[in-house]
């Protein structure tokens, strides 16, 4: 028989999922627990596992859709024969909309469809739109969609479950305004009458002029915003203009601890680990936070509070093919050197090859980005948001400096960190970094401060 495979709740607040990848094709033999397809959402990609041993009917989605928890992603042949419904029928809720939405948009509607092509000019408004004190159902996502489309949602009909509004409405209706509406009102209008389409609504975006005869188009290449990419986008957006961003810069003599490392190394590799500064950079951070808890912190707006945090999980900035992603190190404070640095090298791998566990990106409460192997002297780093502070680490080198009235070359490292100034005040942000730095300098506080 016919099994239908829906979209699972695979994360706390997870209310949709991009289709990234799929993994098997129509006609294709899977095992059970083979996975299938991976799947976006705005905390992790997943890859999703077959419950079932059987033949692929179906897919009901394209690669870059993006569906609701419990739509159904595809449709799997079992053991055992049996009748089921189609897949176009299988979610009455929205028979319809497959039908309507293969259908070109009507050109030449019946007369109850109020077509502006046979209605007078000041009535070429589409039928289909619902009326604006109607209640609209739709995501955050779409209703964020349609403001940056410059769409009024309560305009657009859904075709979605229980008439809720999808992406594929607003790109219909996007369609139909930039042309259909416009051609209409072009046939019906008098030539004198200067009313602009109503369905123009606000006015589309000017199309780009054509190169003229004889000219060489510009060479460029659309590439598809989606995906990590895109859920990157909407995170640093939301970060930037939520909290109010101070960055303050310090520079650590590293010197000391370079040594101390360099004696650490053989011990590290005798147990499969690679010593690298990161994990001592943790350390000093949770010494730290300690000793500054507004810096392990988050604002609840909606109760008016501000959530301090006693577990210490560091987020770990790491660079990946599709992007940037942050694995966490959680209760980072209860972990050795030698353990922290064999946990970051586990996630840093997992992050890199896809197969980092939803759980593993989730609860930081304090974020390191280490941009030392790209250079550079300083930065001004987007808070991980909805946490309050963030730290850039920057290259380690040899510098001239002055100590005790002489010029001497120290290894010095910048760092870079910055604040959400509703709840860290400038003088706590310096002194937060200045305390870190104060234990990078001096690797023997490292122990003094261990719990």
């Amino acid at each position: 028989m016919r099994q239908e495979f829906k979209l699972p709740d695979i994360g706390e607040g997870v209310v949709e999922g991009e289709i990234v990848r799929w993994l098997v094709n129509e006609g294709d033999e899977i095992a059970e627990d083979q996975p299938m397809v991976e799947v976006m959402t705005d905390k992790a990609t997943v890859s999703l596992p077959s419950p079932y041993a059987g033949k692929v009917v179906s897919l009901m989605a394209k690669e870059g859709d993006v569906v609701e928890v419990g739509k159904t992603l595809l449709i799997i042949e079992v053991a055992g024969d049996g009748n089921v419904e189609s897949p176009a029928a299988a979610e009455p809720a929205t028979a319809g909309a497959p039908k309507e939405a293969a259908s070109p948009p009507p050109t030449a509607a019946p007369p109850s469809a109020g077509s502006a092509a046979v209605s007078p000019p000041e009535t070429p408004v589409a039928p289909t739109m619902p009326q604006a004190h109607k209640k609209v159902l739709a995501t955050p996502a779409i209703r964020k969609m349609a403001r940056e489309m410059g769409i009024d949602i309560a305009r657009v009909q859904g075709t979605g479950r229980g008439g809720r509004v999808t992406r594929e409405d607003l790109r219909r209706f996007d369609e139909e305004r930039r042309g259909k509406p416009a051609a209409a009102v072009a046939q019906t209008a008098p030539v004198a009458q200067q009313a602009p389409p109503v369905a123009a609504h606000p006015a589309p975006l000017p199309t780009p002029p054509r190169p003229a005869a004889g000219t060489t188009p510009p060479r460029e290449e659309r590439i598809p915003f989606r995906g990590l990419r895109k859920r990157i986008a909407e995170k640093m957006v939301q970060s930037a203009f939520t909290a109010t961003h101070f960055t303050y810069v310090n520079d650590v003599d590293m010197t000391e601890l370079v040594a101390f490392r360099e004696k650490m190394k053989p011990l590290a590799e005798a147990r499969g680990v690679k010593l690298t500064y990161l994990p001592f950079i943790v350390k000093a951070s949770i010494v730290a936070l300690k000793a500054f808890p507004l810096l392990n912190a988050s604002l609840d707006e909606a109760a008016g509070e501000i959530v301090l945090k006693y577990d210490y999980n560091i987020g770990i900035a790491t660079a990946t093919d599709a992007g940037l992603i942050v694995p966490v190190v959680h209760h980072a404070d209860r972990l050795s050197l030698i353990e922290i640095a064999r946990r970051i090298g586990e996630l840093a791998e997992k992050a890199r090859t896809g197969k980092i566990a939803l759980e593993e990106l989730q609860g930081s409460t304090f974020t390191i980005t280490s941009l030392g192997a790209e250079g550079g002297l300083l930065a001004t780093p987007i808070i991980n948001f909805p946490e309050v502070a963030i730290m850039g680490v920057h290259k380690l080198e040899d510098r001239p400096v002055v100590r005790n009235g002489e010029i001497v070359i120290r290894k010095m490292m910048n760092l870079s960190l910055s604040f959400d100034h509703r709840i860290i005040d400038g003088h706590v942000g310096a002194a937060f970094c200045n305390r870190i730095a104060e234990v990078l300098q001096s690797p023997d506080l490292l122990f003094l401060e261990m719990s």
